[in-house]
């Protein structure tokens, strides 16, 4: 087969790089190791910034998200028994959605079926070859036999474990990484939200989060030991926990129920540079991972699909290889600074085992701050948003 682009990974980002380049005329082939099915099944992040609403909208699959989603102005803070609002809104003039990665994968599944788009399952053994050169191509396996792609260019969205930043030779590639001593316990609920913003809560017990999905689907979070399994934790000891974490006027009208999906997540932070080699281009996962504290995994993938996407369009209407040229230099610009703020806002919620007195003293100091400056909550709407592109 023969192809412009050829994209590694049918999640969010390869499907929106795939169908916003449709909708400029370039040709892709998406190759994706799962089914469909096991792709809509993940339970990710859901959380949008206003860049990431803005793509999805330019990639006319903005419809569904606009009618079902949530617009949310701002978020809550809570320590203790005492919390505070920091509107988003009122500091930036921006928003953010709340439209589950589930739902927007399959609005992309849909739109680029719908329009022919090239998307094959199950694939084995990939492998990236001559990505230096001019023709590039990629090999690999469905049902035992072997296919071949050949392309312009490659783009690596294929996860932390992919192959495509494997394929950077270890001589070019430096990769920075920070592990947290500590994960997220996560309990999805057919269960009304307990608040109609997100509420972020430091507490002595550790962390928690309660977000939501719908007006009748919520997602919270406990900070836990690595060494737990979603096995020792029974429903009834999430909820006490999570009860004992938050305001008490907040865990009094929570609502309970059975879990409908419950796991662990650890917690990283994770760059590798460059994000070019040669024809071959990573996005997402591939290239940085950050801890869920500040809502940027999902949308640091786009800020990387925003760049490459205006590349290749230069490319193909222009024949101007400035966007692509740039691109590793202009996508991990960004990608630092949301590492920053993830890692920040991780740091400043959590509880760490070896924390003295005097650096709790200097979390609550910092919580107190960031709830009396009006600047300090600016920036952090700032952030929450989403930096320009």
């Amino acid at each position: 087969m023969r192809t412009q682009v050829c994209i590694i990974g049918g999640g969010p980002s390869g499907l929106l790089l795939s169908q916003l380049l449709h909708r400029k005329g370039i040709d892709s082939i998406v190759l994706e190791r799962k089914t469909r099915d096991y792709v809509l099944g993940r339970i990710r992040a859901g959380i949008l910034e206003t860049g990431f609403v803005d793509l999805m909208r330019e990639a006319g699959v903005g419809a569904r998200m606009d009618a079902e989603g949530f617009t949310h102005h701002g978020t809550v803070i809570a320590y203790g028994e005492e919390e505070f609002g920091i509107s988003f809104h009122a500091h930036t003039g921006k928003d953010v959605m709340v439209y589950g990665q589930t739902e927007l994968t399959r609005d992309l599944y849909d739109a680029r079926e719908a329009e022919g788009g090239n998307l094959v399952f199950n694939v084995e053994d990939v492998v990236i070859h001559d990505a230096k050169s001019d023709a590039p191509y990629v090999t690999y396996h469905v049902d035992g036999s072997e296919h071949r792609i050949d392309c312009d260019y490659i783009a690596g969205c294929d996860g932390f474990h992919g192959v495509s930043r494997q394929t950077i030779p270890t001589s070019v590639r430096r990769e920075y990484e920070k592990v947290y001593p500590f994960g997220w316990l996560g309990v999805l609920s057919e269960t009304p939200p307990v608040h109609d913003e997100l509420i972020y809560s430091w507490s002595e017990r550790g962390f928690a989060l309660c977000s939501m999905r719908n007006a009748n689907l919520s997602r919270y979070y406990i900070q836990c030991s690595l060494s737990d399994s979603p096995d020792d934790w029974s429903d009834a000891a999430f909820w006490t926990e999570l009860k004992r974490r938050i305001p008490t006027r907040h865990a009094e009208a929570l609502v309970t129920g059975r879990s409908i999906e419950k796991s662990i997540a650890p917690l990283r932070s994770f760059v590798t540079e460059p994000m070019r080699w040669g024809r071959l281009f990573l996005c997402g996962d591939a290239a940085h991972i950050v801890p869920p504290t500040g809502a940027k995994g999902l949308n640091t993938a786009a800020s990387d699909i925003h760049y490459l996407y205006h590349g290749l369009v230069q490319v193909y209407q222009d024949k101007d290889t400035a966007g692509i040229d740039a691109y590793s230099e202009r996508a991990l610009a960004r990608i630092w600074k949301a590492e920053r703020f993830s890692w920040s806002t991780t740091n400043l919620l959590h509880r760490y085992p070896d924390q003295s007195e005097f650096d709790l003293k200097m979390q609550r100091a910092e919580i107190d701050f960031l709830r009396s400056n009006d600047a300090a909550q600016k920036v952090f709407a700032q952030n929450y948003v989403g930096l320009p592109y």
